[in-house]
């Protein structure tokens, strides 16, 4: 709790007041009030001070805008190209896959089947490679259903509510998950 201390009035009275803490938070807030009170006045004054725009005004921006749109029409439409074209690469490096690919695994579940089409190419590697080996072809045979009984869930998860397709594509990813720790085991690399 703070100090006590009388303070006087404009009358001549004494006034018993708090001081300490709280008083220096309501004495801050106060003057954080008449700060934004005081920008608030500047503000409007600066709007008052400002001239109306007049339609004269509005017919010579009109006219310049009817000369300089056509002119600056290009450069715009470049600019709007390159951003797009910088953020296809980028999603298409996201899901790992080339940017003229991309279409072709749009949708919420865009990221699994470029996820399994991966792992499928992988699988083809894995059988028809320069170190194709009995195991390998063996591995790419029992996993090659399962890859397609997954693509077939990734796109029935697509029309479930939102709640049950997340819950379906966290266990598709799991499964995922699985083939591919497999998938590297089979091509001698240690996880």
């Amino acid at each position: 709790m703070g100090r006590r201390r009388e303070a006087r009035t404009a009358d001549g009275g004494v006034v018993d007041t708090v001081t300490g803490t709280a008083a220096t938070v309501t004495r801050k807030a106060g003057r954080a009030a008449r700060k934004a009170g005081t920008a608030t006045e500047q503000a409007g004054a600066e709007m008052a001070r400002r001239k109306p725009l007049t339609a004269a005004q509005a017919k010579r921006l009109i006219g310049i805008s009817k000369a300089v749109a056509p002119l600056l029409a290009p450069y715009a439409l470049a600019a709007a190209t390159v951003a797009r074209g910088r953020w296809d690469a980028y999603r298409a490096a996201r899901l790992g896959v080339a940017p003229d690919q991309l279409s072709a695994y749009a949708g919420p579940g865009g990221a699994l089947h470029a996820r399994l089409s991966r792992i499928a190419e992988s699988l083809t590697r894995l059988e028809s490679g320069d170190r194709a080996t009995a195991a390998g072809q063996a591995f790419a045979t029992r996993t090659r259903p399962r890859l397609t009984d997954l693509s077939v869930a990734v796109r029935a998860a697509e029309q479930m509510p939102s709640s049950r397709r997340r819950a379906a594509y966290r266990a598709i990813s799991g499964e995922l998950d699985r083939i591919e720790i497999d998938l590297l085991g089979q091509l001698g690399v240690p996880t």
